[in-house]
């Protein structure tokens, strides 16, 4: 039973790779051939995993090796770019109203074994590259407007069963080669077929060509069905090894009762205690990065000069653990996106879980905007703070709309917000929350989180959603704004409020907003742009969590879209409630007893 789950987590796992290339080849093709708005919409350029779109099919290598779009009413022409898929094996497109040439570069899927461009509008001449495709067995190219001769080029792929090119404009003589070919059309064109008697414009159906030639369908039929009794034949053997030995264990690390069973979850590591602790020298003080709710980071060194940042998570002495916590780190680890940490490895022991990442060279938004720098670190310019908040929305929009079963970061920081070598965001420690309190039977009510970005029904229910996300989403956002943190005591020594959030909207109420950018920036900022970040910061944080707006609606008013509107309407509310709470004051301040009655009540919730 462990063997098939595990087999079933693989090929799960297996499916979530990503590759940043595939990703951009392919919506450079969606955009060139231009499919309806409700077509492909999943193909998401932000979301750097093509294997889980629709209509892509990838190999256990995380390579992309299928696209079929048949007869989604396309306009456009085909991509030079889609060359680059050096894995590709299927290609079909047939059935749409793609124009234009056949580009030169599709001689350049050197995997190509089937290519369908089948009933479209394709003008120019069949590319000679098309020779150079050496695993191709399947070429059709039939009912376009193809003209000028077969390319000789096409008499080298010596694969090839069958080649469709009827119903277009070709003409001049066809290659010799291609008449020996098991299946082939040529008709409905200006070829001169009957050059070389007795050829034929097309073969005959029943009869796949001399009477010399090999039945492919009989040689296909055996060769599957001989791999499939000996594939099944293993797979019995290793269930029955298995069932009466249990795994074998490979016990080689210093830590007793550590397992390793050398499963690959993926693209997942499974690292020795052994390894991590080589790796970050026994997990020394120097090279601890970071430290927060769930434990420490620590830089590491693999030995082939690979970095990556080691968490040791805390709070893990329930005994049989290991198993929930295998199950968290797999659905975690699916969560591929071009804004999000990706996790490479983990590893367990009786007392230990620790979590493997990329070392992240820039590391966190909070170190750069108010760590001890190295001279030679800038201050984040105000460009590039722009680029990290819309980076961080897009991955937290991911999680909470994207995922199957969503994610909740619970824990929303600068602190937590990584930054690449082109200081790109990277939003980090997402499901860690979950991870850590898979233990315990309150789940819902175990608040996890830093004080000054708890959303208020968190702090006072426990109770988690993608709503107080956006709370710490919109604290990060001033963080980024003021380069402050957001509880700091010492504001107190002005007379003025201890949490930032509160200090903002004071400072937004009087129409002081230079007094609330970092300093730091030395006036090199837009103040529009800062001013409809702000705006985006307190629609973020109302007490209210219905009131507060999903991240994708986040996304779209960093975009510039929708923010007006919406603040005009908050404004209304704000400036109504706050006329509400002064003349309520005033009635305390009087000493009226109808103060303790309704109004106290009105009052109650969270402002």
């Amino acid at each position: 039973m462990e063997l098939v789950l595990a087999a079933l987590v693989l090929a799960r796992l297996l499916s979530c790779a990503f590759s940043d290339t595939q990703g951009d080849v392919l919506y450079d093709l969606k955009n060139s051939i231009k499919p309806p708005a409700y077509q492909l919409t999943d193909w998401n350029p932000n979301q750097v995993n093509p294997c889980t779109w629709s209509n892509v099919i990838c190999d256990n290598n995380n390579h992309v090796t299928s696209v079929t779009l048949s007869g989604m009413n396309c306009s456009g022409t085909l991509s030079p770019r889609i060359g680059a898929l050096k894995t590709l094996t299927t290609l079909t497109l047939k059935g749409n109203g793609i124009t234009g040439e056949i580009p030169k570069e599709f001689g350049n899927m050197s995997s190509l074994t089937s290519l369908d461009l089948e009933n479209n509008r394709l003008t120019g001449e069949i590319p000679p590259s098309l020779g150079d495709l050496k695993k191709l067995q399947f070429l059709t190219l039939s009912q376009n407007n193809l003209s000028g001769p077969i390319p000789e080029s096409l008499s080298g792929l010596q694969n090839l069963i069958n080649i469709l090119l009827d119903s277009n404009n070709l003409s001049g003589p066809i290659p010799d080669r291609l008449f020996k070919v098991p299946k082939y059309n040529f008709t409905r064109n200006h070829l001169n077929c009957s050059q070389n008697p007795p050829n034929r414009c097309e073969s005959d159906s029943t009869d796949s060509g001399d009477s010399h030639k090999p039945k492919v369908g009989i040689i296909v039929g055996i060769v599957v069905g001989l791999s499939s009794i000996l594939l099944a034949g293993g797979l019995m053997y290793f269930i029955c090894k298995y069932r009466h030995k249990g795994y074998k264990r490979e016990v080689f690390v210093d830590v007793a009762g550590e397992v390793d069973r050398r499963i690959a979850f993926g693209q997942l590591k499974r690292f020795s205690w052994r390894e991590l602790q080589l790796a970050t020298d026994n997990f020394s003080d120097k090279n601890i990065l970071g430290q927060g709710g769930f434990g420490k980071v620590y830089k590491g060194v693999l030995p082939d000069g690979t970095k990556i940042a080691v968490k040791r998570l805390t709070d893990f002495e329930s005994p049989g653990g290991d198993a929930a916590f295998q199950r968290e780190v797999e659905m975690i680890s699916v969560a591929v996106h071009r804004n999000l940490l990706r996790l490479i490895g983990f590893c367990t022991t009786p007392t230990e879980r620790l979590l493997v990442y990329p070392f992240m060279q820039n590391l966190s938004v909070a170190y750069r905007l108010r760590g001890k720098r190295k001279p030679e670190e800038t201050v984040l310019d105000w460009e590039t703070r722009k680029r990290v908040a819309l980076g961080a929305a897009r991955g937290l929009e991911y999680l909470h709309e994207h995922c199957n079963p969503k994610i909740i970061h619970r824990d929303v920081k600068a602190a937590n917000v990584l930054l690449d070598e082109e200081y790109e965001a990277v939003v980090g420690d997402f499901g860690l929350a979950k991870l850590v309190d898979v233990r315990k039977t309150n789940v819902t009510t175990q608040v996890r989180g830093t004080m000054g970005h708890i959303a208020p029904e968190y702090l006072s229910t426990g109770k988690s959603s993608e709503r107080t996300d956006v709370f710490g989403y919109g604290i990060m956002l001033l963080e980024i704004v003021t380069g402050q943190r957001a509880i700091d005591f010492s504001r107190l020594e002005e007379e003025d409020d201890v949490l930032l959030l509160d200090h903002v909207k004071k400072l937004e109420r009087e129409k002081r907003l230079d007094a609330i950018v970092d300093r730091n920036l030395s006036r090199s900022y837009n103040m529009v742009e800062v001013e409809m970040m702000i705006q985006v910061a307190l629609l973020c944080t109302q007490a209210s969590p219905e009131d507060r707006p999903a991240m994708s609606e986040v996304v779209r008013m960093l975009e510039g879209e929708g923010l007006a509107e919406r603040w005009e309407e908050w404004q209304h509310v704000e400036v109504t409630r706050r006329q509400e709470y002064e003349r309520v004051q005033r009635r305390f301040d009087w000493g009226e007893d109808s103060f303790y009655n309704q109004d106290a009540i009105e009052l109650s919730g969270g402002r």
